[in-house]
């Protein structure tokens, strides 16, 4: 048995995975989705979420499991996964990133954001620097996540997705070979996605190499669409 904690992405939540928690389960693995602070039903306000209170939670939980976790990142979330890796690399046994930002040292989310040029979203974010933080306009839910989702899903989430803190898309990393470095790190890319390009995905995980690189033909969202196939990954990955 593995312990899996699951990381979601911009604006989400732990309601990203409820698909994907119970075959994990049925395949005989823990697996912990969490509110990452002034998300989902957390109540920090979304103005005092930084990151390092957010890596901070997921250090936290880590340390009250006895067993060593594989840490999985969705999306802008991706950068969480890194730096708790970079200060608890004893208690990783495997970081695994979907369609997630994989950055290194010394830079920031931002910097790769800018770069995807071809993204569906930018058009759709809401800036509010009263709270220091962003939303995404309901309009490209659809297309811009759940294109091969179910309806369902793009109207449940005109109820559930919420705001997103800034800070953490523009503090630079802090990772070293010999804690980050000594975590093994996979890649699940998504070649249809439209929020996160293939063409980003591509050029972090050819920069920052993976031990394996996981192909899924589905858009940003493959824990709706495909939650067996990306189960079926996650546990070979688990195997390895």
């Amino acid at each position: 048995m593995k312990i899996f904690i699951l990381i979601h992405g911009s604006w989400h939540s732990a309601w990203n995975w409820h698909k994907v928690v119970p075959l994990l389960e049925a395949a005989c693995h823990q697996a912990i989705a969490i509110d990452l602070p002034g998300m989902g039903r957390d109540k920090t306000p979304i103005e005092n979420v930084k990151l390092s209170d957010t890596v901070q939670r997921v250090c936290t939980l880590i340390d009250s499991l006895d067993e060593k976790v594989i840490l999985v990142g969705h999306s802008k979330n991706g950068v969480v996964i890194s730096q708790v890796a970079e200060y608890r690399p004893d208690k990783i046994e495997k970081l695994i990133y979907l369609a997630a930002y994989l950055i290194p040292s010394g830079k920031t989310q931002k910097e790769y954001s800018v770069q995807d040029t071809e993204g569906w979203l930018k058009p759709y974010v809401v800036q509010h620097p009263e709270t220091a933080s962003h939303t995404l306009q309901p309009a490209i839910f659809r297309e811009g996540l759940y294109h091969d989702c179910e309806p369902d899903i793009a109207e449940a989430a005109k109820y559930i997705l919420s705001h997103e803190p800034v800070e953490s898309g523009i503090v630079p990393l802090q990772l070293t070979e010999a804690n980050y470095g000594s975590v093994p790190r996979y890649y699940i890319e998504c070649t249809e996605d439209r929020a996160v390009t293939p063409f980003i995905q591509r050029l972090m995980y050819t920069e920052t190499p993976c031990e394996k690189v996981y192909t899924m033909a589905t858009s940003h969202s493959p824990f709706f669409s495909q939650p067996k196939q990306l189960t079926d990954i996650l546990c070979e990955i688990a195997a390895n």
